[in-house]
């Protein structure tokens, strides 16, 4: 009998598969989520309008969604990641043709009742396609260079039209999490090495290149990295977001300035309060308390998720599993490091806390998969 066959026969039916949801985890999103619309009711000066009373109707959508998700059998969606991995492919070139724009950049599709952003769709689809890859692949072939060049190439193609959106945070999520799931398989870990010394050299040549007649980047590029090494240099210009950002984690303290007591966002000295910079918002008003209970939350969720990939025997359950664990890690940790003035400011939403319907959307999607691993797999 193979592994197919076993799982359909061994399938759970009915109200038993309520019965096996991960419901910590369950749990764990929705008190994630109340995080996020007490802050978008605080951040709208106490009103449910514009931001709050639109992230709980999302969510309620997304909890849906994410229920259906995880009661489908998980070969189903096996079977379905290359047409979700082309259709979110051609969502990408769509952007590319006629999308619309925001703030500068052109990441939309404009749905009439919602615009969607298939950047945020490829981070999912773009998991599921490697782990049916691998799951697919003989374990002996996963590190030869032919099989490595093939991943790559579906990491590549999708991180390249982001690029030209352009939303360098996401691409970057699009490169770590594939491969994440690439060294998850087993892919040698001397490739890895290699493109950590690679990368390692071109930034050691940007930096030595300036000033001389080979210098790689333009002058206003530069002055834009010593604007993020020391946002003093220019307070008022670049560096303004980062520094109103480092004021009100600091005003914060221990315990915080109270609910709705935030200076910063209360006088729109924040920007993008109830996007980007949300969690400075939570730091202001909760202090350093509220900032690590938000971020043990999020820890426990990569935990929950990390536990069913080790627990399924199913190659492709575990990869997408671990994948996806990876990738929700990776929100949360660059929007931390990006407010906190750890890392660049590349528009990298927080998970589940910061306004907007795609990125909420199809994270809990990402986490009916989830759970549909956790379901399905053999007793």
């Amino acid at each position: 009998m193979s592994y197919l066959e076993y799982t359909v026969k061994r399938t759970p039916s009915g109200l038993r598969k309520l019965l096996y949801l991960n419901w910590p985890l369950v749990i764990l999103l929705a008190a994630v989520s109340g995080v996020g619309f007490l802050m978008l009711y605080s951040v709208a000066g106490g009103s449910l309008s514009p931001w709050a009373e639109p992230q709980m109707k999302r969510f309620a959508l997304g909890m849906f969604l994410m229920f259906v998700v995880a009661m489908v059998p998980i070969w189903f969606w096996r079977n379905m990641a290359g047409l979700a991995y082309l259709v979110s492919l051609l969502l990408l070139v769509a952007v590319e043709l006629f999308g619309s724009t925001g703030m500068g950049a052109q990441r939309w599709i404009n749905l009439g009742f919602m615009r969607l952003q298939p950047s945020e769709l490829m981070k999912v689809t773009l998991v599921m396609m490697l782990a049916t890859y691998y799951d697919w692949l003989d374990v002996k072939r996963t590190s030869r260079i032919l099989w490595v060049l093939i991943p790559v190439a579906l990491i590549l193609v999708p991180t390249a039209l982001v690029l030209r959106q352009p939303d360098l945070g996401t691409a970057l999520l699009l490169m770590i999490g594939g491969a994440a799931v690439m060294f998850a398989a087993g892919v040698h870990w001397l490739y890895f090495a290699l493109v950590a010394a690679l990368a390692g050299g071109a930034v050691t040549s940007v930096f030595v290149s300036r000033g001389t007649d080979w210098q790689l980047l333009k002058d206003y590029q530069y002055r834009r990295i010593d604007t993020f090494l020391d946002p003093s240099q220019d307070p008022l210009g670049a560096g303004y977001h980062i520094t109103q950002s480092k004021i009100a984690l600091g005003s914060g303290g221990w315990t915080g300035r109270g609910f709705m007591q935030g200076t910063q966002s209360r006088l729109n000295f924040l920007p993008e309060k109830h996007t980007d910079f949300i969690f400075t918002t939570l730091a202001e008003e909760f202090g350093f308390v509220g900032a690590s209970s938000l971020l043990a939350l999020y820890a426990l969720i990569v935990v929950f998720c990390i536990a069913t990939a080790i627990a399924t025997r199913d190659r492709f359950s575990s990869l997408m599993t671990m994948g996806i664990a990876v990738t929700f890690f990776l929100f949360f940790a660059v929007n931390m490091s990006m407010v906190m003035g750890l890392a660049p400011v590349v528009g990298v939403p927080l998970p589940l806390v910061s306004y907007g319907g795609s990125a909420m959307i199809v994270l809990l999607v990402a986490f009916g998969l989830v759970q549909s691993a956790h379901v399905h797999r053999p007793r």
